[in-house]
């Protein structure tokens, strides 16, 4: 009997090791998924990377606002106007309105930056998982260029009383004595804008201001997604700062083209004397300079737009990889072409 039972082999059941692979399976299958979850990031992290390009871009802004308005006998070149600011404000003068420009960075870019990285999260969210890549689907160019205009209309009326700051604090110095208007720094120019224009002097240009705050956001985040999406599944590049720097100096040529004819009304809007109507102002300016007033300060507002759109990425980019080490996630953030 001992000797028959021993010879009988133990039954193995297959429902243990039939569970142990479906839950390896299980794991596996959704593990991707599990790590593809979009990072959110800070609102302000677009407000933050922003103000600090316009630390290091000012002057290339400044140079801009003041070939846009000049008028007699002021310099009609960058570098003329480079020195003749030297000449008469010293190096200082090179940052003047500095103060206007970081809360025009912190209203206007906060928002933008924040609606548009906030549309696209929840869209990544919801538009489900590529079932080749196990990554989040990227959005189309039309859905960003539609999500950039809404987040930048919404940016640019946050922003437009800093924006009309920004402007006049920048032109001032070049006015004759009687006109300026000698804003001490931000917080003095609106209280005084309020008690001498009114309430309704902070929306003053409102409606070209937003347009041209939607169309810099379509061009310029928009482009820059497209850009970087193209170099890492095209031009096989990773996800570094190569490929960082190349989208950006794309995304500031597509930005400074598009916008460089609103960005003229706006300034001469936002730095005029009176309640010109925009239609009367269109016409002065088409009667005194022709068609070629639409992309009047190209240059200089690309050397601007260009280095400002670069330090921004570029600071952005930084921003998100230091709060990816501090949470200990993943380093390539997904959709890495996307949540740029």
């Amino acid at each position: 009997m001992d000797a028959k039972n021993s010879s009988v082999p133990t039954p193995v059941g297959p429902s243990t090791e039939t569970t142990s692979k479906r839950d390896t399976t299980n794991k596996m299958s959704l593990s991707p998924q599990l790590k593809q979850k979009p990072i959110h990031y800070p609102f302000w992290f677009g407000g933050s990377a922003s103000s600090m390009a316009a630390c290091v871009t000012h002057p290339l802004d400044l140079v801009k606002v003041r070939l846009q308005t000049r008028s007699g006998s002021m310099p009609t070149t960058m570098s003329g106007t480079f020195l003749h600011i030297l000449r008469n404000n010293g190096l200082t003068g090179l940052y003047s309105g500095l103060s206007a420009s970081l809360l025009r960075q912190i209203t206007y870019s906060t928002t933008r930056f924040g609606i548009y990285e906030e549309l696209k999260s929840q869209l990544a969210t919801r538009s489900g998982v590529d079932p080749v890549t196990q990554k989040p689907k990227p959005p189309s160019l039309p859905m960003l260029i539609a999500m950039a205009s809404v987040s930048g209309t919404i940016g640019g009326i946050a922003g437009n009383a800093a924006d009309v700051l920004n402007v006049r604090m920048q032109h001032d110095a070049s006015l004759p004595e009687h006109k300026r208007r000698n804003y001490r720094h931000a917080g003095d120019g609106l209280v005084r804008m309020i008690r001498e224009e009114g309430v309704g002097a902070l929306f003053r240009g409102v409606g070209p201001n937003s347009l041209r705050a939607a169309a810099m956001t379509a061009s310029q985040l928009a482009s820059y997604d497209i850009f970087k999406r193209t170099l890492i599944k095209v031009a096989k590049m990773e996800d570094n700062l190569a490929t960082h720097f190349s989208s950006s100096f794309l995304a500031g040529v597509v930005a400074a083209t598009v916008t460089s004819p609103i960005d003229v009304i706006k300034t001469r809007v936002m730095s005029a004397h009176g309640n010109q109507g925009l239609g009367q102002l269109l016409g002065e300016i088409y009667a005194k300079e022709g068609m070629g007033w639409m992309f009047r300060g190209w240059v200089p507002s690309f050397l601007r737009l260009g280095p400002q759109t670069i330090c921004t990425f570029l600071f952005l980019e930084s921003h998100r990889k230091f709060y990816r080490r501090v949470k200990g996630l993943e380093e390539e953030e997904l959709p890495a072409v996307n949540k740029s």
